[in-house]
């Protein structure tokens, strides 16, 4: 059984994507290709905002408009530590520091209830907060009414990261529209993936974008070689371009088959364990599927009971990032964060993806309320 099948998807449009990348061979444009150009109209369209920037990476999704928006050695940007290393990382990388903030119990998304201390300790540090990173986690746009008011009253820049969000929506209002601009991912095990790495940006701020643009070539100004300022190597590349293009055409019928998938999920997993919990007008694109288990040492148990009959689990994430090494220097200790903690030591996902069927499913669950029933 797989985590992911990228195989089924494939085997649906093989065809199409075969026709794709051999218009690719034909005319040769493998950087900045019509392909490119033709993805960033469709996406920004599919987002309902002006302007989409796609890149290279997810990494470089965050990365850019924080360069863009001149953030740097001084600065605070808040996010969550219950997050994949990225989010925090460019930070670090432009001289900036990381300030976290703890998360909600429910949907491990990060609490707006925390952003004001968050600010506090920035004061505390000497740094200028400057800018705010919630990350819709597992698929899950987080609560961004609260997290936009109180942007707005310290004039916070917000940055989505939806790598993993990209297909959720609040509200019929997709992930990728809230805040100044917006980030997501295209790493093949993504809801929207292609077959390498990948990435756009989001937003309706024309400046802002053109800054954008220019950054993702080298700070390029008037052409490539008139430069404007500091930029990095951040192209999307023509053949992953061709790819999405293909995959976006069935996006929405494999969101509606993972929400399939996760209903069944959550209405025949033991109601020990804690399902995820989507709120009232909330969609999710369901990155993973992931279970509170009640301990650590409970997780360990029914993870080792689906490894003894072939099925995989994984654990996203087992250290919340303030606890990392990378990060011993920021002065965090374990207690601080300490739903992320707690979280951290408890969860962990499931397969899950759109061509997931019942029998297969129903392994799963069968597997998890044994051990729930034995136990």
């Amino acid at each position: 059984m797989d985590f992911i099948d990228l195989k089924t998807q494939q085997l649906r449009i093989r065809g199409k994507i075969d026709k794709r990348i051999k218009s690719v061979l034909d005319h040769g444009k493998y950087i900045m290709g019509p392909e490119v150009f033709e993805l960033e109209e469709k996406l920004a369209n599919y987002v309902g905002l002006k302007y989409c920037i796609s890149c290279s990476s997810g990494t470089d999704a965050l990365l850019i408009p924080l360069m863009a928006y001149g953030i740097g050695p001084g600065d605070a940007v808040l996010t969550t530590p219950f997050t994949y290393i990225a989010t925090a990382e460019v930070i670090s990388l432009l001289g900036a520091e990381p300030v976290f903030l703890d998360i909600y119990e429910d949907t491990y998304n990060m609490n707006p209830d925390c952003i004001e201390d968050a600010i506090k300790d920035s004061e505390r540090k000497g740094l200028n907060a400057k800018a705010i990173i919630p990350v819709d986690l597992f698929g899950l746009p987080t609560r961004y009414r609260l997290i936009i008011e109180l942007a707005n009253k310290y004039d916070l820049m917000i940055i989505e990261d939806a790598a993993q969000g990209f297909g959720g929506s609040i509200r019929g209002e997709k992930a990728g529209f809230f805040g100044h601009v917006a980030s997501t991912s295209f790493f093949p095990a993504k809801p929207l993936g292609c077959y390498g790495d990948g990435g756009a940006i989001f937003t309706d701020d024309e400046e802002l974008a053109n800054i954008m643009k220019s950054v993702r070539i080298h700070g390029s100004g008037t052409d490539k070689y008139e430069n404007a300022r500091i930029g990095i190597n951040g192209r999307l590349d023509t053949f992953q371009a061709a790819v999405l293009l293909e995959k976006l055409s069935i996006f929405d019928d494999e969101l509606r088959l993972r929400n399939e998938v996760a209903d069944y999920y959550s209405s025949n997993i033991n109601t020990d364990i804690n399902t995820p919990f989507i709120p009232k007008d909330y969609t999710s694109s369901w990155a993973q599927y992931s279970l509170l288990a009640n301990s650590e040492s409970h997780r360990v148990g029914i993870m080792s009971s689906l490894k003894q009959v072939n099925i995989p689990s994984m654990i996203y994430y087992k250290t919340p990032l303030h606890l990392q090494r990378v990060f011993e220097g920021l002065g965090y200790e374990k207690g601080d964060f300490p739903i992320s903690e707690r979280v951290s030591r408890q969860i962990f996902s499931i397969p899950m993806h759109p061509y997931l069927n019942r029998e297969e499913q129903n392994m799963i669950i069968e597997v998890i309320n044994r051990y729930e029933n034995n136990n």
